[in-house]
């Protein structure tokens, strides 16, 4: 019980975070709407494989290398911005389309594997979320914190984060909200691939100060 509020404040400081409109929140948005609710969960699987491989490498001690190192960083930072301006690029260059959902069988998707890639790539290629796990975790993880309690945090934030992009993904793909996408699915995808674009923009002059 005496790391209780440990585990929990990390919980609360990573939902908050999770909520927080970003890439991951525009590209699950834009796969539930635009392929299925089954491109949009693979997807939430790849996002939470991918804020594990910074949980991992946070709690081990190379996040803080990667923080200090400029060459690291913007390796990573680059990787993730280019990911961000093809994706972006991509929506802006859909064509119109005039499909209806209703449950057709025929909807256009990706596969499971292009789901939850596009998902991992969008987190893990992402240095700005390494900069916040080491700031939750330097706030509340002591050296004499057990190694089995980090492991529960970081089980917990992985599961938080697929759950609550799953959500997301399930509401967006709802057919009364898909079949009332679809009017204006073009101009939609534009506006996602614009706002890609930007956060992509904006990684690629992040600093990691």
């Amino acid at each position: 019980m005496m790391y209780l509020s440990a585990i929990l404040t990390v919980a609360l400081l990573h939902f908050l975070a999770v909520m927080s409109p970003g890439p991951d929140f525009i590209m699950i948005s834009r796969n539930a709407l635009v392929y299925s609710r089954r491109s949009g969960v693979y997807a939430a699987i790849g996002l939470a494989l991918g804020i594990s491989v910074h949980i991992t490498y946070s709690l081990v001690g190379i996040g803080l290398i990667i923080s200090r190192s400029l060459i690291l960083f913007s390796f990573l930072k680059f990787i993730g911005a280019g990911y961000l301006l093809y994706i972006g690029y991509k929506a802006i260059r859909s064509k119109p389309s005039h499909h209806v959902v209703n449950n057709d069988p025929q909807q256009k998707h990706i596969t499971k594997f292009e789901a939850i890639r596009m998902g991992f790539i969008t987190n893990a290629t992402n240095p700005k979320v390494t900069l916040f796990f080491l700031s939750i975790f330097t706030l509340v993880i002591k050296p004499t914190t057990p190694f089995f309690i980090k492991l529960i945090m970081g089980a917990e934030m992985a599961l938080v984060t697929f759950l609550w992009f799953a959500f997301v993904a399930t509401i967006l793909s709802h057919n009364l909200i898909r079949n009332r996408f679809v009017k204006v699915q073009h101009y939609v995808e534009r506006v996602m691939g614009v706002l890609l674009i930007a956060l992509g923009i904006k990684l690629a002059l992040s600093t990691n100060k």
